[in-house]
């Protein structure tokens, strides 16, 4: 059976300094990297797999390709 899991990020650098975000990728601010590591672990103590890693600009594109060619 598949699975999707779905995680966003808490803080970029831009967000701490106020500045508006969604166009660019942007680093994460060292708050948000122990985040990342911390949501990761139940996904690695109950054996997840991943067959491909998407992010949202990279699914956006991909969606608006789709939706294009209706």
């Amino acid at each position: 059976m598949s699975k999707l899991a779905l995680l966003r990020h808490g803080q970029s650098i831009w967000n701490l300094e106020n500045k508006f975000t969604g166009w660019m990728d942007i680093d994460l601010s060292d708050q948000d990297i122990g985040e990342a590591h911390q949501a990761g672990k139940p996904l690695k103590s109950e054996n997840y797999s991943f067959d491909s890693l998407v992010r949202s600009f990279e699914l956006y594109v991909s969606l608006n390709k789709t939706k294009n060619r209706r």
